[in-house]
């Protein structure tokens, strides 16, 4: 494949809304020395993608954002000192490009893509070749796509200070991208799993995905004595939690003294955490090093934690996509295509 000299991009003249989300004709950028120059296949959009452009997430700046962390592509150039890398290796970028393994900080932070760093929603893009991680070979580039942020964190979350085993009991709020591949790899380690969700349909999906319990919380309000219940009132080691102080209080109540509730949305409940001496886990993606292991379950289980793709968008189409997921609608992720090949 000959390099090409232009990308096709989104990026925001101004933040406000997604529909202000603009295409512009941008040079393709030479790979550094430890770079290399990634066609884009496919990118997922994550409620993080939403909450940017309309600044409610306020990370990023106010205009001229190239948008999107999440991505799977192919390599067509590498710089002249990358050892690992080779042209035609199907690879996904970490989303924070520096985070190699263990803690982050604001350093590694300030490298997160479509947000603190540009994004992804482009043709064509360098990356540092440490960034990268090889796409599990059964994937397509849609599937694949849903990786860097939603699995990832699932996974982190489950394999963090107090790692899942089979027999415990997870618990998996909505069916969103984060909650879908947790009760994906909870399911693949032999967990038993609890799905929330307002509709019995999408209800439908988690159970045909592995769920043993399925509680539809318009129905059942207070769900966490529901949780109770199927645990006879020991409570969950897990919780997936992800609809910050709206359901949070809930979260911990259901968890077990001791568990674990797993974050990736705003809070700051403290006092019932002192009471059940629970452990609430702040989730910022995680590391190339945990982007690793987690190719490596999704291989060894490729059934169990195939991607859920809700619906695939072309890349022309990328407003409509955010609207997408504004509606809430979707069960798992979604994607844009960006490339016709």
């Amino acid at each position: 494949m000959s390099i090409p000299s232009t990308t096709q991009e989104y990026y925001y003249p101004k933040l406000g809304s997604y529909r202000n989300l603009k295409i512009r004709e941008q040079p393709v950028k030479k790979p550094h020395a430890n770079e290399v120059l990634v066609k884009v296949h496919a990118v997922s959009l994550q409620y993080r993608d939403f909450a940017i452009s309309n600044r409610s997430y306020p990370v990023a700046p106010e205009s001229d954002l190239v948008p999107c962390s999440d991505m799977s592509g192919e390599i067509i150039s590498v710089g002249e000192d990358v050892k690992d890398w080779k042209k035609g290796d199907r690879v996904c970028a970490n989303f924070s490009t520096d985070h190699l393994y263990g803690d982050t900080d604001p350093k590694i932070i300030a490298t997160s893509l479509g947000g603190q760093s540009p994004g992804v929603l482009t043709q064509y893009r360098t990356f540092p070749d440490h960034a990268l991680v090889h796409i599990p070979k059964h994937l397509s580039y849609e599937e694949a796509s849903t990786l860097p942020c939603a699995a990832l964190t699932a996974y982190d979350a489950l394999y963090g200070p107090k790692p899942l085993k089979a027999g415990d009991t997870v618990l998996v709020l909505g069916t969103g991208g984060v909650s879908i591949f947790a009760l994906q790899f909870a399911v693949a380690a032999g967990a038993v799993v609890i799905a929330t969700s307002s509709s019995d349909e999408k209800l439908k999906i988690s159970a045909k995905l592995g769920a043993k319990h399925l509680i539809n919380y318009k129905k059942t309000p207070k769900w966490d004595q529901e949780v109770s219940k199927i645990t006879n009132g020991r409570g969950v080691d897990h919780v997936i939690e992800v609809g910050g102080q709206g359901t949070l209080p809930r979260s911990i109540s259901a968890a077990r003294i001791g568990g674990s509730v797993h974050d990736s949305a705003d809070s700051d409940i403290v006092l019932p955490l002192i009471s059940k001496a629970i452990t609430v886990r702040g989730i910022y993606i995680s590391s190339v090093a945990k982007f690793k292991d987690m190719n490596r379950l999704i291989e060894a289980n490729p059934d169990k934690t195939k991607p859920v793709v809700d619906k695939v968008f072309p890349f022309e189409k990328a407003v409509d996509a955010y609207a997408h997921l504004e509606s809430q609608s979707h069960v798992g992720k979604i994607v844009i295509k960006v490339s016709k090949d």
